[in-house]
């Protein structure tokens, strides 16, 4: 039996956090129409966080991991809203008190993608041509695979990007092939970047709905939205990401997925710019997925991430890491 108290709660709107940028508006959106479709009425509350007013100094100036979520898990946590919808690469692999990620939906595009204002590819640009990118990932790979182009730093967010891109201050630009696609800017994308030539960040192209460890009432609202496989993917890079003591800054790359015979594959990389070269280690591990397990999410996802940072720890992964935060930490 409900008391009155527990009846009004029930009752209320779910208010649901984003960030102000028009890419987290149009993933919270998302969100939020799917909820709606499940009857629930839903408010919208707009959040500015740290990462978002600082777009003219790199990221790791300003705090590193956490700077663009830390704001809506306060808010969380002050019951100011009941929700927060993040781009799950964002966020930090060690949970905050009181606070979990209850729902994945399904994955957009995981990958990384080249725009350009000519149709290329990476590997035909021409030599000196000026890549916008300020992800050590993405750097280090670009160098990988092209140690003869000009890699310089944007920050900003899409559209902005896109107008120096537009501008002639660059030639071309790597973003998520996850945000061109959720804007409507697939058109954009000049050539997709995927593995095992580049691999993309912990998690990214994935949406994650956080909300306080104890709402049993949003957990159940939330339950439609979640696809078991991507969550399970997801599940195994973070893991993978926390095994190594990698940030969300950190040159990592992973991506897992189901494979088409019932396995959970997942591969990642470890990369290393010391200037004159780039250090790249990779390695691919898979286990089986039992048909029946899929729903409740079983614990395999960690154990695959924990093995693959194994592999890639025996390969010299620690000394490389510690190499990158000295030399990237703040003063």
């Amino acid at each position: 039996m409900h008391t009155h108290s527990e009846t009004s709660r029930q009752d209320l709107p779910i208010r649901v956090g984003t960030r102000a940028s028009l890419l987290a508006r149009t993933q919270t959106g998302w969100v939020v129409d799917q909820l709606r479709s499940h009857g629930h009425a839903v408010e919208v509350v707009t959040i500015s966080t740290q990462g978002d007013r600082r777009d003219d100094v790199p990221i790791s100036a300003i705090g590193g991991d956490g700077v663009f979520v830390r704001e809506l898990e306060r808010a969380l946590l002050e019951r100011r809203i009941d929700a927060a919808v993040h781009s799950l690469k964002d966020l930090p692999t060690e949970e905050t008190p009181g606070l979990t990620v209850a729902c994945v939906p399904v994955r957009a595009m995981p990958f990384d993608a080249l725009v350009a204002r000519e149709p290329c590819t990476l590997e035909s640009l021409p030599p000196g041509a000026v890549v916008g990118t300020s992800s050590l990932r993405r750097v280090a790979q670009v160098k990988a695979i092209r140690s003869d182009l000009d890699v310089r730093a944007i920050r900003g967010n899409v559209d902005s990007r896109l107008r120096r891109l537009d501008g002639g201050e660059y030639d071309c630009l790597i973003l998520a092939g996850a945000g061109l696609e959720r804007l409507g800017l697939a058109s954009r994308i000049t050539h997709v970047l995927r593995p095992d030539a580049f691999w993309p960040a912990v998690s990214q192209g994935a949406l994650g709905i956080q909300i306080r460890a104890d709402d049993g009432r949003l957990r159940l609202a939330l339950e439609p939205l979640d696809d078991p496989a991507t969550h399970q993917a997801v599940r195994a890079e973070r893991s993978c990401l926390a095994a190594l003591a990698g940030g969300c800054l950190a040159p990592i790359g992973a991506w897992g997925h189901q494979t088409d015979d019932g396995h959970l594959e997942l591969g990642g990389c470890v990369l290393e710019d010391s200037g004159d070269r780039v250090l790249r280690i990779a390695a691919t591990v898979r286990a089986a997925v039992p048909h029946d397990e899929l729903p409740e999410l079983s614990r395999k996802p960690e154990s695959l991430g924990k093995e693959l940072a194994g592999l890639l720890l025996d390969r010299g992964a620690a000394a490389m890491l510690a190499r990158v935060r000295a030399r990237v930490s703040p003063l």
